[in-house]
C-alpha cells in the first residue's frame, strides 16, 4: 500500500484521479494489514507531512496517517514513541530543521491520535522538557504560536513547579523578543495574532498555577526596566497586562514604588515602556496599570521620574489619540499626566499645537464614538486652559475651535485639578515611611507660622478671601519692582497657585511687620492689619506722587484693562507708576482707598446755641467698643479710665492714630449709665455698630469747646457714615484696660455675627462749620438719661413695627430727624478673625473665610434671598438710620451663603491647616470655647439691582468677573518654586525610606473643627496631620 501511495503522489496522474486512489488507501485502513505495512504507511505519510513538496501531498499525509493510525492504534504507538519524537525536536527531520513550525504541528497532530495510550505519558513527559529548552532560545513568534497551540490543548505537556515557574518567565522574555517588521495588514493582523495565542497560554498557566503569576510579572519588569541600550522589549508584552487580575493593581503597585532596590533609571525606563504598550491594539487594562504607577510614584513622592517620563512620552501619548482602537485607553492615561503635572505648563504645551487638528479630526472622521470622545477631551483641554491662564496667543485658536462644545463648570475643573495633583495622591503605598503632608482637600494653601505669627497669617488669609482686592492685587503690572504691594502680589499669587499644603511667607513678614514688633512675639493682628493697610495706602500715594512728577511717563494700568502686559516703560519708570489701578486717572484714590476706604461725618452740636461743627473724615475699619456693662469692671466704676467704649481707629492713612484725640474722644458721660440686663440675647454686630454711631453727650470734664460761646459747654456728638466701603471691616475692642492691675483685660462676651446686615450710609452734604439753631435739623431726645441711646441698642418690638411700616426697602427716605437722606446699604459676611486666649498677650488667631464659588465672586445670600424685612415675625428691622441684620429665609438658613452644603460653604485658615467648616461652626465657636471670641470682621458690599453705591472697585466700569491670568514672572516664580518643592518631598521620602527600619512614625489624626478647639499657636501653628505606619506583605520586583 505505501508503494501505490509513494506512486501516485509522484505521478503526473490530474489532482482528481490523484483523490479518487487517496480514498481508496483510506478505505482500506480499516482491513487487516501487516506491521511492517503499518509502518512503512507511517514512515511515508509522516515524509509527506514534513518535507512534502507541496501543500497537497501534506494533505494526503495527514488523512492517510489519521486513517491507519486510529484502525491500528498498537502499531502507530510503536511508531510516534518518546524516542522519535525527542528527535523531532532535537534533531528536526531529514533536511528540516527542528525549529519549523511543521515539526510542531506534526506532534500536534499525532499526540491527538494517541491521547487515549498510556504511552503518551512518556511522550508528555519528553515534551515537557524540550518545550523549555526551545522557549529559552528565543522561537521566532510563528514557532512560540504553535508551541503555545499545543500546550493549550495538551496541558500534560507543560513543565510543572520549579520548572513550571522558569518556563512562565523564559516564555515572557521570549515576548520581550517579539518584533514585526510588517506593513501589511494581513502580516500585522498575523503578527498580533500568534502574540495572541502565547499571552493566552500564560494565562491558562496563571489560573491553573497561580503560583507562576508573581515570578511572571517580576520577569516583566525586570524587561521593560532593563537600562541595556543594546535591548528594546517588544510592546508584545503589553498583551500580558489584560490577563493581569485587576485587583492585584494595589499590592504590586505598593511593592514596586516601595522597594528600595529599584533604582530610578530603571523605574523610568519600565514607565516608559509601559506607556508605549499603549499602541498595542488589543491589549486592555493598560492605561489602568499606567495610572497606577503614576499614581504609586507620585504617593511616595518619586517626582523626577513623573517629570521626567512626562515630558518625555507626553506627546507620544496624544498621538495616540488619532487611533480610535487605543484612543480610549490613551486619553485616560493623557488626562492623568496633563491634570497632574501642576507645577509649570510645560507638559501641557508641548501638546498644544496638535490640539486643533485633533479637534477638526474628530468632528469629521464619521465615527458614532467620536461625539462622546471629544467631549471629553474637550472637558480635560478647558480643565488645562484653565490651570495654565495667561497664554492667549497659545489657546486663542483652540477656543474658537471648541466655542460650540459645552464648557465644564469652574467649580468642576476646581476639583479635578485638586484631586488630580501628585501631591494630592493617597500616599498609603509608602508603608512603613511617613506620610507627606498633602494639600487639603479644600484646595487652598495654608500659611506656615514662623513662631508667633498667626496674626500675620490669619490676616492675610483675611484679605486673600477678599476676592475683590485679590483679583486687583493680582492684576497689577508690578515687573521689576521691589515694593510690600509687590510681595504681597507675590503671596497671594503662591497662595492660589502653589503645590504646597502650607506656604512659609518669610520674605513678607520681614517687609511687613512693624519696626515695634519683636520677632516671636504674639502680637496684635487688628494693629498689624491697619498698619499693613496703611503702609500699603503710603506706598502707592508716594508713587502717584512721583508718577504726577513725569507727565510723559505712561502709567501702567491694571492688566484687567490693558493688554501690554510688558509695557514699554523703564524699570524705573515701571516701579514708579505700576500701582495706578484701572480706575479714571481722575480718581485718584489708591487701591487700599477704593477697597477699604469710606468715610464718617462727626458733628458736634453745643446745647446752648445749637450751633454744629462737622469734619468729614475717612475710615479703613471701625472699631466697635462694647457697652460698658460688658466690660469687666474690678470697681463700682461704669467704665475703664483708659478704655473708650466709642472710638473711631484709623492707622496713619487716615491721618489719626489708634487712640482719640485727647478732648474729643468718645467716652459716655458720667451720668449715662447702662445697667446690665440678665436674661437677654447676647449682643450683635450691629448692636456694636448702632452704639458706635448713636449720639454722646459731652458734659463735665469731657465738655466741648464752643467757638460761638467761647466757653466749654454741653455738646451732643454724633457720627454718620457718608460713604461705604466696598469692604467694611470692623474690629471689635475687646481687650479692656484695668488700672487696678495694670493689665489689658479681654472682654469674653459673645457676639451674635449676623450673615447678612444692612449699614445705614446718609447722603453726603458739604459739613458745615458753624451754623444757627435756625439752620440746624438736628434734634435729640432727652439728654438726661441713655433711654435714647438705650432704645437704638435695643429697640422694642412696638418701636420695630412702627419704623417698619414707615421702611421702604432699597429707596431713599428722609431720617426721623429730618436731616440727611439715609440708604441703608447691604453687606454679607466675608471673613472672621478669631483670638483664642485671654489677655492680647497672649493667644491663638485663626479665621473663618466665606468659600466663594463662581467665576465672578458675588454669588452671595444678598443676590440670592430677597432682602425683605418680614413684619410681625418679632425679627422686623430697625430703622434705615441704624445697623440691623438680615433675615434670611428659613429654607434657605442652612445654605448660607450659597454652596447649598453646610459643611463646605466656610474655610477655616489655622496656619497651616485648612479645613471645610460651616456658618454654623462660626457662630456658635465661643458657645463651645469661651475664650475663642471674634475679633476682626470683614464684610463686603453688595450691590443692588440698578445701584453703584460709591463707585466700587471697578475695572472698566464693572468688577473683575474672573480670576485674572497670571503674569510671566509670577508663573515662573511658582514654577520655579513648585519644582523645588516636589524635589524636597522626594528627598524627603527617600530619607524617611532610609530611616525606617530603624524608627516608628505615630499616627495623630486630625480633629474635628466642632468637637475640639481650632488650635494653639506656635511654629506647628494649628496645622494638624499626622504619619501612619503600617506593615504589608512586601513583594520585591
Amino acid at each position: 500500500m505505501d508503494k501505490i501511495l509513494e506512486g501516485l503522489v509522484s505521478s503526473d496522474h490530474s489532482v482528481p484521479v490523484k483523490k479518487a486512489i487517496v480514498k481508496k488507501v483510506v478505505e482500506a485502513a480499516e482491513k487487516e494489514v501487516t506491521e511492517e505495512q503499518c509502518q512503512a504507511l507511517f514512515t511515508l505519510t509522516t515524509r509527506l507531512i514534513l518535507v512534502g513538496e507541496d501543500a497537497f501531498q501534506k494533505q494526503i499525509g495527514f488523512q492517510v496517517l489519521e486513517a491507519y493510525a486510529r484502525y491500528h492504534r498498537p502499531e502507530f504507538e510503536r511508531f510516534f514513541n518518546k524516542d522519535f519524537v525527542l528527535s523531532l525536536l532535537q534533531q528536526g527531520y531529514g533536511q528540516l530543521d527542528r525549529k519549523d513550525p511543521a515539526v510542531i504541528d506534526y506532534i500536534h497532530c499525532c499526540l491527538r491520535l494517541l491521547i487515549s495510550c498510556p504511552s503518551v505519558l512518556e511522550i508528555f513527559g519528553v515534551i515537557q522538557v524540550e518545550v523549555l529548552r526551545m522557549v529559552c532560545k528565543r522561537p521566532e513568534p510563528v514557532l512560540c504560536a504553535r508551541l503555545s497551540t499545543l500546550l493549550s490543548d495538551f496541558l500534560q505537556c507543560i513543565p510543572r513547579d520549579k520548572s513550571g515557574v522558569l518556563f512562565c518567565q523564559q516564555l515572557v522574555r521570549t515576548i520581550s523578543y517579539f518584533h514585526c517588521f510588517a506593513n501589511q495588514e494581513r502580516e500585522l493582523r498575523e503578527y498580533v495574532g500568534q502574540v495572541t495565542k502565547v499571552s493566552t497560554l500564560l494565562q491558562n498557566i496563571w489560573k491553573s498555577e497561580p503560583a507562576t503569576l508573581l515570578p511572571s510579572l517580576q520577569e516583566v519588569f525586570a524587561i521593560i526596566s532593563s537600562t541595556d541600550p543594546s535591548f528594546d522589549p517588544s510592546i508584545a508584552l503589553a498583551s500580558l497586562v489584560q490577563h493581569i487580575p485587576v485587583q492585584m493593581i494595589t499590592v504590586l503597585i505598593k511593592s514596586l514604588t516601595t522597594d528600595q532596590n529599584v533604582r530610578d533609571a530603571s523605574m523610568t525606563k519600565a514607565l516608559c515602556r509601559m506607556i508605549d504598550w499603549l499602541s498595542w491594539p488589543l491589549a486592555h487594562h493598560v492605561d489602568t496599570w499606567v495610572i497606577a504607577l503614576l499614581k504609586g510614584l507620585a504617593a511616595v513622592q518619586k517626582f523626577t521620574i513623573l517629570i521626567d517620563v512626562t515630558l518625555l512620552k507626553i506627546e507620544l501619548v496624544f498621538s495616540r489619540l488619532w487611533y480610535p482602537i487605543v484612543r480610549q485607553g490613551a486619553l485616560a492615561v493623557l488626562s492623568h499626566m496633563l491634570l497632574s503635572f501642576q507645577h509649570s505648563p510645560e507638559a501641557f504645551h508641548l501638546v498644544v499645537p496638535h490640539v486643533v487638528h485633533l479637534v477638526q479630526s474628530l468632528r469629521t472622521d464619521g465615527l458614532l464614538t467620536s461625539k462622546a470622545f471629544l467631549l471629553q477631551f474637550t472637558e480635560l483641554i478647558h480643565c488645562m486652559m484653565y490651570q495654565y491662564s495667561g497664554f492667549p496667543d497659545l489657546y486663542d485658536h483652540i477656543l474658537e475651535a471648541v466655542k460650540d462644545l459645552p464648557k465644564p463648570a469652574e467649580e468642576k475643573i476646581k476639583l479635578v485639578l485638586n484631586q488630580s495633583a501628585w501631591t494630592s495622591q493617597s500616599n498609603s503605598f509608602a508603608s512603613g515611611l511617613q506620610r507627606q503632608a498633602g494639600k487639603s482637600e479644600t484646595g487652598k494653601t495654608g500659611l506656615v507660622n514662623l513662631g508667633n505669627t498667626c496674626y500675620m497669617n490669619s490676616i492675610i488669609q483675611t484679605l486673600f478671601m477678599a476676592t475683590d482686592f485679590r483679583r486687583h492685587v493680582l492684576s497689577l503690572n508690578l515687573n521689576g519692582s521691589n515694593t510690600l504691594m509687590k510681595k504681597l502680589q507675590l503671596l497671594f499669587a503662591f497662595l492660589a497657585h502653589t503645590q504646597r499644603a502650607a506656604y512659609a511667607p518669610r520674605n513678607f513678614l520681614e517687609a511687613s511687620r512693624p519696626p515695634w514688633f519683636n520677632m516671636g512675639s504674639q502680637q496684635d493682628c487688628s494693629e498689624y492689619l491697619r498698619f499693613l493697610l496703611d503702609r500699603l495706602h503710603e506706598e502707592e500715594k508716594t508713587l502717584q506722587v512721583l508718577e504726577s512728577a513725569k507727565p510723559n511717563v505712561s502709567s501702567l494700568v491694571d492688566s484687567s484693562s490693558s493688554n501690554d502686559t510688558t509695557g514699554a516703560a523703564s524699570a524705573e519708570e515701571q516701579e514708579e507708576s505700576h500701582l495706578t489701578a484701572a480706575e479714571p486717572k481722575a480718581d485718584g484714590r489708591t487701591l487700599i482707598e477704593r477697597t477699604f476706604g469710606g468715610k464718617l461725618i462727626t458733628g458736634i452740636r453745643c446745647m446752648q446755641c445749637n450751633c454744629i461743627s462737622e469734619k468729614e473724615e475717612p475710615f479703613t475699619d471701625l472699631s466697635l467698643a462694647f457697652c460698658p456693662s460688658a466690660i469687666p469692671q474690678e470697681s463700682p466704676q461704669t467704665q475703664g479710665p483708659s478704655e473708650e467704649p466709642k472710638v473711631l481707629c484709623q492707622g496713619s492713612v487716615n491721618g489719626g492714630s489708634e487712640l482719640p484725640e485727647p478732648g474729643s474722644a468718645k467716652a459716655p458721660a458720667s451720668s449715662v449709665s447702662f445697667v446690665p440686663v440678665t436674661n437677654e440675647p447676647p449682643l450683635s454686630v450691629p448692636d456694636l455698630v448702632n452704639y458706635f454711631l448713636a449720639p454722646e453727650i459731652l458734659d463735665e470734664d469731657n465738655a466741648y469747646f464752643c467757638e460761638k460761646c467761647s466757653s466749654l459747654q454741653r455738646a451732643e456728638k454724633t457720627m454718620k457714615v457718608v460713604s461705604a466701603p466696598e469692604y467694611l471691616i470692623l474690629t471689635l475692642l475687646r481687650f479692656a484696660y484695668d488700672a487696678k492691675c495694670h493689665i489689658r483685660r479681654k472682654i469674653l462676651d459673645n457676639v451674635t455675627i449676623p450673615p447678612l446686615m444692612r449699614l445705614p450710609v446718609h447722603a453726603s452734604t458739604s459739613p458745615a462749620q458753624c451754623s444757627s439753631s435756625t439752620s440746624s435739623p438736628l434734634q435729640v431726645d432727652s439728654p438726661d438719661s441713655s433711654e435714647n441711646l438705650a432704645k437704638k441698642l435695643k429697640p422694642s418690638q412696638r418701636d420695630e413695627e412702627e419704623e417698619e411700616k414707615a421702611r421702604i426697602d432699597g429707596v431713599e427716605e428722609i431720617s426721623r430727624l429730618g436731616e440727611m437722606p439715609v440708604q441703608s446699604v447691604p453687606y454679607v459676611l466675608s471673613s472672621v478673625v478669631m483670638h483664642s486666649g485671654v489677655s492680647s498677650e497672649s493667644g491663638h488667631y485663626y479665621s473663618y473665610g466665606r468659600n466663594i464659588n463662581g467665576a465672578d465672586g458675588t454669588q452671595h445670600p444678598a443676590n440670592h434671598f430677597a432682602i425683605k424685612e418680614e413684619t410681625g415675625s418679632g425679627q422686623a428691622e430697625c430703622s434705615l438710620s441704624t445697623c440691623s441684620a438680615l433675615s434670611v429665609p428659613p429654607e434657605h438658613s442652612d445654605k448660607l451663603p450659597n454652596s447649598g452644603q453646610e459643611a463646605k460653604d466656610w474655610l477655616l485658615f489655622n496656619d497651616s491647616r485648612v479645613t471645610f467648616t460651616s456658618f454654623q461652626s462660626v457662630q456658635n465657636i465661643t458657645n463651645r470655647f469661651p475664650k475663642d471670641t471674634a475679633y476682626v470682621l470683614m464684610y463686603r458690599k453688595q450691590e443692588q439691582p440698578g445701584q453703584n453705591l460709591n463707585g466700587g472697585l471697578m475695572a472698566n466700569g464693572v468688577r473683575l468677573s474672573a480670576e485674572p491670568p497670571l503674569q510671566k514672572e509670577l508663573l515662573d516664580a511658582i514654577i520655579k518654586d513648585n519644582k523645588l518643592y516636589l524635589q524636597e518631598q522626594e528627598l524627603n521620602a527617600r530619607t524617611q525610606a532610609l530611616q525606617a527600619p530603624s524608627s516608628s512614625c505615630s499616627f495623630r489624626p486630625n480633629g474635628s473643627d466642632d468637637n475640639n478647639p481650632p488650635g494653639s499657636c506656635g511654629p506647628s501653628g494649628g496645622g494638624g496631620g499626622g504619619g501612619g505606619f503600617n506593615t504589608i506583605s512586601r513583594l520585591v520586583f
